[in-house]
């Protein structure tokens, strides 16, 4: 079972959407906010990322300077700043030039000076319910991928590029499922990068020889009657040391984690699957439809007929 891909699944509310990006200095684009988590890859050139100011708690960043292949992963799809210099005043996305022979389509900017070119887009996740695998990112990720860093990661931005500068046969394809697969590739690496020796969250739990485990017994069976004790038993621990550990990395105890699966489960099956109610408490764990309606709605807000009603009018 991978974690990893099946929290991402039950938050995907479409396929990510993208654009080229083309500049030339001077140039600066400001980009607005968008719903789930926004990306940038430079195929070409450098340029600056300035995010733009957040209410109070929110976390600060600096300009980042982004080189050729740099990767910026912006986990609440901030509103931000690309430029070739951070002094270089915006203008706003939907004033620039668009060109839709490529693949994804091109957008232009700038006057015409040195050259720079990424690809922008976002991931449209669902930020209402975010799995805390996803909450527990920093707001804002930067892989540089040069120097023989991840060369997963660097091999699959080597290949967009490609596809992008050259579309052949196949590339309207190729370029929307290298985009899809590099959310997985960006998420991986940083997880990767966390230390050895880190004992909290997530990067801790997925390598975790106790609570990893556990974790994906939950994820391949959430109907199981899953308790404290037989989850601490198949992670080879105490009842009172398993829950100690799981809740110091995961964020939350482990009857709650269930739960909170079992309702993501759900939901993805209302919205996407044709099963009757019966069927999807029965795959959730729940003795029955009406204790299963009870849950959810105590969970969603609604019941839920409601809400599979709602998600596919949506």
């Amino acid at each position: 079972m991978d974690i990893l891909t099946e929290a991402l699944g039950s938050m995907r509310t479409a396929y990510p959407s993208s654009v080229r990006t083309e500049g030339r200095a001077p140039w600066a684009l400001r980009l607005p906010p968008v719903l789930g988590a926004g990306f940038h890859v430079v195929l070409y050139g450098t340029c600056w990322l300035l995010p733009l100011g957040a209410g109070d708690g929110a976390e600060r960043h600096e300009p980042v300077p982004l080189s050729p292949g740099d990767i910026v992963f912006l986990r609440d799809g901030g509103g931000h700043v690309l430029a070739d210099h951070p002094d270089t005043p915006p203008v706003d996305s939907h004033a620039c030039r668009v060109n839709d022979a490529s693949p994804i389509g091109t957008l232009a900017v700038g006057g015409d000076g040195a050259r720079t070119s990424l690809l922008c887009g976002n991931y449209h996740l669902d930020q209402g319910r975010p799995h805390p695998v996803v909450r527990q990112l920093p707001a804002l990720i930067h892989l540089p991928t040069r120097h023989g860093r991840h060369p997963e990661l660097a091999a699959a931005v080597q290949l967009l590029g490609t596809e992008l500068e050259n579309p052949r046969i196949g590339s309207a394809g190729i370029v929307p499922a290298l985009i899809d697969s590099l959310l997985l590739y960006i998420l991986r690496a940083w997880f990767e990068d966390q230390p050895a020796e880190t004992t909290a969250g997530w990067a801790a739990a997925l390598r975790d020889s106790a609570v990893a485990p556990a974790l994906t017994a939950i994820h391949e069976a959430p109907a199981t009657p899953w308790t404290v004790e037989s989850l601490a038993e198949r992670a080879g621990l105490s009842r009172a040391a398993f829950a100690r550990r799981f809740t110091s990395m995961v964020g939350e105890p482990p009857m709650a984690y269930l739960t909170r699966w079992r309702m993501t489960t759900a939901a993805r099956l209302l919205r996407e699957s044709e099963a009757p109610l019966t069927a999807v408490a029965a795959r959730t764990g729940y003795g029955s439809e009406y204790a299963f309606a009870k849950a959810f709605k105590r969970e969603f807000g609604q019941a839920p007929g409601g809400y599979r009603r709602e998600t596919r009018t949506a």
